[in-house]
């Protein structure tokens, strides 16, 4: 792979805006948590959690979301905006359960990472595909959205044996990597935190070629990555590009994933195969991009209907007035 095609498609551009799109925005759970300081943090909350469990931590959720709400009237909007997109009744109660389902979910990101699976009760749709990809040795790109809990995907990597790479915003990859290991020896993930370059690219296409799983969510447009409109939810929103251009660059399929939480403690496992193959021809680029968007922002709608509650962009999604 040439320096000059990594340019052209400018991925690692699009990765780093989304980089600052999501410092931007302020990360939320245990990936967000600052350098200074942090691994006192992350052991309190480990400690926390071993200690209390879940139920009563659950519990302690319930005034802090009534909280949060009252001090962040975008959220609601956009809470209220999604629910009545859905068809779904957007009162101000819905809209506190629809943050109190975000805050649940939050809350099981930890215990996916603890390894407490035996607290979950887990269907798989689709699994057959990763043991396709690992029995031929094969790399693919898993693309995820805010919807749901992307930290299930922890299950998967530990139930089917492929590496699993998540791609996002992570200062502390280092730290929270060392973390991981030391809460889960021979746990088979490992955070990958964007970064500038060429090398970056090269570092995940090394992972792709050693037959790993990449994932990103792929739902959310960076400051100044490029992106293109597409259909969701009876509106016009905008997503990124960036993703397709570095599978383009990979050359490896594409698969989406999702765990849809449904309450007290089901998930719902989903994997299903997107592209084989990303293809974008310079003739006519942006065209077939956007066809590539369309249908992802088809394919998440459709999960959207599958877990209305699930639903996890707290801001103005829906930016593009027709």
């Amino acid at each position: 792979m040439s320096a000059k095609a990594v340019h052209d498609l400018s991925a690692p551009a699009a990765l780093r805006a989304r980089a600052r799109g999501a410092a931007a925005a302020g990360g939320i759970g245990w990936t967000s948590v600052g350098e200074k300081g942090s691994l006192v943090g992350i052991w309190f909350i480990v400690w926390f959690c071993r200690i209390f469990g879940r139920a009563f931590t659950r519990l302690l959720l319930r005034p802090v979301v009534l909280y949060f709400m009252a001090l962040a009237p975008t959220a609601r909007r956009a809470s209220r905006d999604y629910l009545r997109r859905m068809g779904q009744p957007h009162s101000l109660r819905h809209v506190y359960a629809h943050c109190l389902r975000f805050a649940h979910a939050t809350l099981d990101r930890m215990f996916w990472v603890l390894g407490r699976t035996d607290l979950f009760q887990v269907t798989r749709t689709g699994s057959e595909h990763l043991r396709t990809l690992m029995s031929e040795r094969r790399g693919a790109l898993l693309f995820g959205a805010h919807l749901g809990s992307f930290e299930a995907m922890l299950g998967v990597a530990d139930r089917s044996s492929v590496p699993l790479n998540i791609v996002g915003y992570f200062k502390n990859a280092r730290l929270l990597n060392h973390v991981l290991e030391t809460l889960r020896p021979g746990v088979r993930a490992r955070l990958i935190s964007v970064e500038p370059g060429i090398d970056f690219v090269l570092k995940l296409k090394e992972r792709i070629e050693a037959g790993e799983l990449v994932a990103l969510l792929a739902d959310r447009v960076g400051l100044g990555e490029r992106a293109t409109e597409a259909n969701l939810l009876g509106g016009r929103v905008s997503l990124p590009v960036g993703p397709y251009l570095l599978a383009a660059i990979l050359r490896c399929p594409i698969y989406l994933t999702f765990g849809l939480f449904h309450e007290p403690n089901r998930y719902d496992l989903y994997c299903e195969p997107f592209a084989d193959r990303v293809k974008l021809p310079r003739a006519a680029r942006e065209a077939a991009a956007h066809g590539y968007v369309q249908r992802y922002a088809d394919r998440l709608e459709h999960f959207c209907r599958l877990a209305p509650d699930n639903w996890f962009n707290f801001y103005d999604y829906w930016r593009i007035k027709e």
